[in-house]
């Protein structure tokens, strides 16, 4: 038996189509459809997130095709404003095998390749049943780091260690028995990890996916091996093949991110160019949950009264939580925009520090910056990350009590910008930001990953 790489080569791709799952996901189809031209990727998702994806100027190559899977929204529902209820929807669709594999069949017919490896997000864990029933490789990505991965391993462990008894009331007990993660605090952990007796199917969708994973021919993450290596060791006993081909935003490109001018219509670089080095303080959240009206207070008074230079990503309808003439007080201080090209913005020099939710690619964002963060998480991995961030790599610190308070994000950002703590964070991340540029190289842990990746995907056993 000979391996070669055919030109009839079909990848289906199931994105979670929801938050950065799809984009993140598409960011590395994209690099290896441009390293396999003849082989064709059939993207799976929802029509709103494939409308967001695949618009013209995305530049999405040909040899990947977007094919709309319904949302499970039935016709006229109103959504009661919980952020899972569109998420437990889609599972409840997506898992009905029937429909699923009708759109399979409809792309096989179209393209007239059969469908040779199933890549999915690590989300849809029934992935893995079904390309076994097909008989061919399941590759599944994590959008998150290892940390977040490899916790969600030992979720049985956890719970049958723990108990799911008074969680609220432990959030300071300590998790000593789960390697790479010492003085790990409950609270730190995912929260689905911990609610054992969940009915949310989205709490259901994680676990099964804990316990999918090592069928899998391949996990690869969105990260690189240098940043948690006894995580990593740990995870590689557990699963066929680890490929860490991150950091996302450096895989596509050897030089710095472009420039300003191709997306900065707000005016932010230039508006930065006015500071001096190290002294502005970087704000955003992403894109799903932002700070509760009185967080958006406290966060607003601690900036105006610590005279601390900031650039403020937040839509507009948010703003009418400021305290009563704060834009106005603080207009030669302060920016804020509904949008801000973020990766250029922790790219300028004047940039000491970045307030952030903990999302991953935010934590890694800010990594290959080189900018501290002060983290404010909401959920899912945001609070590990945000432990990892000032426990583990120590380039940056939590807001006291885990929420904006005045006097809390005062001392924080005196911290970070001004004392003595916050020159060693940044000499710290420094140093994970010149790990992260190497193994993005020639010869670096996530390009020799990701060659494995291409090899995984484009050949197969005659």
């Amino acid at each position: 038996m000979t391996n070669v790489v055919s030109k009839d080569r079909h990848v289906a791709v199931l994105p979670f189509p929801f938050s950065s799952h799809p984009g993140g996901l598409l960011s590395v189809v994209t690099r290896l459809a441009t390293a396999a031209p003849n082989v064709s990727f059939s993207f799976y998702s929802t029509s709103k997130s494939i409308e967001t994806l695949f618009a013209p100027a995305k530049g999405v190559p040909g040899n990947i095709k977007p094919y709309v899977v319904s949302d499970g929204v039935p016709d006229g529902y109103v959504f009661s404003g919980n952020p899972l209820e569109a998420i437990n929807l889609y599972i409840a669709a997506v898992e009905e095998e029937r429909s699923i594999k009708a759109v399979l069949k409809a792309a096989e017919a179209e393209t007239g390749k059969r469908i040779g490896c199933v890549m999915s997000d690590a989300f849809l864990w029934f992935a893995g049943d079904l390309a076994e029933e097909m008989g061919v490789p399941w590759v599944s990505f994590w959008c998150g780091g290892a940390n977040s991965c490899a916790a969600h391993f030992y979720t049985d462990l956890i719970r049958d260690t723990v108990g799911m008894h008074d969680i609220a009331g432990r959030k300071n007990d300590v998790v000593n028995f789960v390697p790479g993660f010492p003085e790990l605090r409950l609270g730190d952990l995912p929260p689905e990890i911990l609610f054992g007796n969940s009915e949310s199917p989205f709490v259901i969708m994680l676990h099964k996916m804990a316990r999918a994973l090592p069928k899998a021919t391949a996990v690869f993450v969105n990260s690189f091996e240098e940043i948690v290596p006894e995580i990593n060791q740990d995870l590689k006993s557990k699963l066929k093949m680890l490929l860490n081909v991150g950091p996302s935003n450096l895989l596509s490109s050897s030089s710095p991110p472009p420039p300003s001018s191709y997306s900065d219509e707000y005016g932010c670089i230039p508006w930065l160019d006015n500071f001096k080095a190290v002294s502005v303080a970087y704000i955003g959240f992403g894109t799903i949950l932002t700070p509760s009206p009185a967080e958006i207070v406290a966060l607003a008074e601690a900036l105006e009264a610590s005279g601390t230079p900031f650039l403020w990503s937040l839509i507009d309808n948010l703003k009418e939580f400021f305290p009563q003439g704060f834009m106005e007080r603080t207009s030669k201080l302060g920016k804020i925009v509904p949008w801000a090209p973020q990766q250029q913005i922790l790219a300028h020099s004047s940039v000491g520090v970045f307030v952030s939710h903990c999302g991953w690619n935010s934590v890694l964002e800010s990594i290959v910056a080189g900018v501290p963060l002060i983290g404010r998480p909401f959920f899912a991995d945001n609070l590990l990350n945000a432990w990892m961030v000032e426990k583990v790599w120590k380039i940056g610190v939590r807001l006291e009590g885990g929420v904006f308070t005045k006097n809390g994000t005062m001392l924080a950002l005196e911290l970070v910008l001004n004392h003595e703590k916050g020159k060693e964070m940044r000499e710290q991340i420094g140093k994970y930001k010149e790990l992260a540029w190497k193994a993005v190289g020639p010869e670096g842990s996530s390009t020799q990953n990701f060659n494995t990746l291409l090899e995984v995907i484009t050949e197969y056993n005659l």
